[in-house]
């Protein structure tokens, strides 16, 4: 992979205890607010989602305490398994990892966001369990943007109307989209996705009208290689998990 455009600041490896977190969180929040006043955005703007897939609970909740606000876990069952041990109060938990039907009441109640629907089935399963708990559960619509056979996402051409069919149900709203680019490309191509993406986001957001129930608030692209870029081409979330927790066992 060629190198950045953005001069990253590299944070150092884990070590024993959790201090290396601190030191990590630093390095980050300083490129993304390079990036953001790159491209004349306010860093203020970007969120940072900690990926917590592997990481235990203790980690996750000194993160918490150093003003991570929001964390994202891929798998249902991991989540259930630290749900209870997390210190959740004033945070945001969402789901970014892909969302099977059946799976769907073990999430909903339990998360604020839901970042990978990408199908009628599942949004219609999000809201049903949603309105029977008397909540309305906030998603982002999953865009395959390399239309990868391995990942799931629906095609970027297929955006729009998904997310008019979705904005029926009275359960889930809408709040934006969410992108991951192939992870073999060139940083140069990763820059085009971040600029298809975002071309989507906008049109999809002009698309919108006041008697429309979703909203283009969120875009959610930029992972622990590239999350600089990211914030230089349009995202407004980056999820990061190896640049603040270190390398991971995924094997786990």
């Amino acid at each position: 992979m060629e190198k950045s455009s953005i001069d990253l600041f590299s944070p150092p490896e884990p070590e024993a205890g959790f201090h290396y977190v601190e030191e990590n969180l630093k390095a980050i929040r300083f490129n993304i607010e390079q990036a953001a006043a790159a491209s004349g955005r306010n860093p203020d703007d970007i969120i940072l989602m900690a990926v917590t897939k592997t990481v235990p609970a203790p980690v996750i909740n000194h993160a918490l305490s150093l003003g991570v606000d929001y964390i994202g876990e891929n798998r249902v069952q991991e989540l259930a398994s630290k749900y209870d041990e997390l210190h959740r109060e004033g945070k945001h938990i969402h789901l970014i990892g892909h969302l099977q039907t059946n799976k769907v009441k073990q999430v909903v109640g339990r998360v604020e966001m839901i970042q990978s629907v990408d199908s009628v089935r599942v949004a219609r399963a999000i809201s049903d369990k949603s309105l029977a708990l008397g909540i309305v559960t906030e998603a982002l619509v999953e865009i395959n943007i390399g239309n990868e056979e391995s990942k799931s996402g629906v095609k970027p051409e297929e955006a729009y109307e998904l997310i008019c069919q979705i904005s029926e149900f009275d359960g889930i709203n809408v709040q934006g989209l969410m992108a991951i680019p192939p992870a073999d490309c060139e940083i140069a191509q990763t820059i085009r996705y971040f600029d298809e993406i975002h071309k989507l986001f906008i049109d999809i957001g002009s698309k919108n009208t006041h008697n429309s129930s979703y909203t283009m608030k969120h875009l959610s692209m930029g992972m622990s290689a590239d999350y600089a870029e990211a914030v230089r081409h349009g995202s407004t979330m980056v999820r990061v998990g190896t640049a603040l927790f270190g390398r991971r066992n995924y094997n786990k």
